[in-house]
């Protein structure tokens, strides 16, 4: 789960169904799955080509590679097709990709439905530009036709006015369940986790949870790795099509028996590494916002990032993390003894960053806002 998946999870099940309900129509994917099923507050319909069990390399590969290209006009027949018997308040897109897509298509059959259009987007808007290439203008009208738009980031709300979207702007983050990640978990979880890891008195535990893509600069936390002595180890949660390539960075740079790759770990499990960790770091190139950053304040581990997209608006230098320099691995071995070199500060971070994540990013928090949001598109 990215932190689109993530937020629409948690926001729904927080909004009572009789208050508000959710249908989602998606792609199936995988052929064990149900066409059709009731996920918490949310009616999911399944459509598009399948596999047996896929993997996530298998996303992009024959027939499954044209699930997401067929998507804008499956998605806005279905869709169609579920209004003329549900007559929807409104419509609402995830991200201005293949659903923004399909939503547009929905709202030119039925413009008088209002359209909420959520930005999620973690890539620069440039990258978004250049895979649409000729049919940028079809890609601008989807920011042009929504009625409403719900940034998670300034960053991002600043993007939707670049593209000339001029309507109600909100800007409601991504959030974390902080009861979950805040508190602390068994004596012996931890000391199980600890032997597994085999995390040895002295060592230091750094950890990265995201998704393994280019953006994520997983690979210069590697390479942070040569700056700092042996007893540092680098925990990667995630999976992703840079995996292969990292696992083969690791080995030429010989820090191989350094480096754990955890691949997939249940959302329900992440507390429980980060809280046998001693470091968070995630030096992406961009981001929309990172519900990982938050997650980590919540559990109560400094925070090392870069000062890219819509993390400045929860990370301040000093005061709720540290930034390092984008590209630049000794930076982030700089930034990790600092945090170890200045434990007066360090806590005062780790304080800061908690109370900060409580107060403004617990889910609870952002589905009030969002059902705010939700209930003016029906005014």
């Amino acid at each position: 789960m990215g932190g689109a998946e993530l937020a629409v999870k948690e926001i729904t099940d927080r909004i009572a169904p009789d208050e508000i309900e959710f249908h989602m129509v998606t792609l199936r994917f995988d052929s064990s799955l149900p066409r059709l099923e009731r996920v918490g507050n949310v009616l999911v319909h399944r459509l598009g080509f399948t596999g047996r069990n896929p993997v996530v390399g298998d996303v992009r590969r024959f027939p499954l590679h044209y699930n997401k290209y067929l998507f804008p006009f499956l998605g806005a027949l279905f869709a169609r097709k579920l209004y003329a018997r549900h007559r929807y308040d409104a419509i609402w897109s995830i991200q201005a990709n293949y659903a923004g897509f399909a939503a547009l298509f929905f709202k030119i059959w039925h413009s008088s439905v209002p359209f909420l259009l959520t930005l999620q987007e973690g890539d620069p808007i440039e990258h978004y530009k250049r895979r649409v290439g000729p049919l940028l203008f079809l890609y601008r009208k989807i920011f042009l036709s929504a009625d409403a738009i719900q940034a998670i980031s300034n960053y991002l709300a600043q993007i939707a006015r670049e593209m000339g979207y001029h309507g109600s702007l909100e800007v409601v983050p991504n959030g974390v369940d902080v009861r979950r990640f805040s508190q602390p978990r068994r004596e012996e979880e931890i000391r199980a986790l600890k032997h597994k890891l085999n995390k040895k008195t002295g060592d230091i535990f750094l950890i990265t949870t995201s998704r393994l893509e280019e953006k994520n600069a997983v690979g210069d936390i590697i390479s942070a790795i040569t700056f700092l002595p042996s007893t540092f180890k680098l925990l990667i949660l995630g999976q992703g099509q840079e995996e292969l390539k990292l696992k083969e960075l690791a080995r030429r740079l010989r820090v191989a028996e350094r480096v754990v790759f955890l691949g997939y770990v249940k959302q329900t499990d992440v507390p429980l590494y980060l809280q046998i960790s001693d470091i968070f770091v995630r030096p992406s190139r961009s981001e929309g916002m990172g519900s990982s950053f938050v997650e980590a304040m919540a559990a109560g581990i400094p925070v090392i990032a870069t000062p890219v997209g819509g993390i400045v608006d929860f990370l301040h230098d000093g005061e709720t993390g540290l930034f390092c320099e984008v590209g630049n691995p000794k930076s982030i071995a700089e930034k990790v003894q600092e945090y170890l070199q200045n434990t007066e500060l360090t806590e005062q971070i780790v304080k800061n960053a908690k109370e900060m994540v409580r107060r403004q990013y617990d889910w609870s928090v952002i589905a009030d806002a969002m059902t705010k949001v939700f209930r003016s598109l029906a005014e």
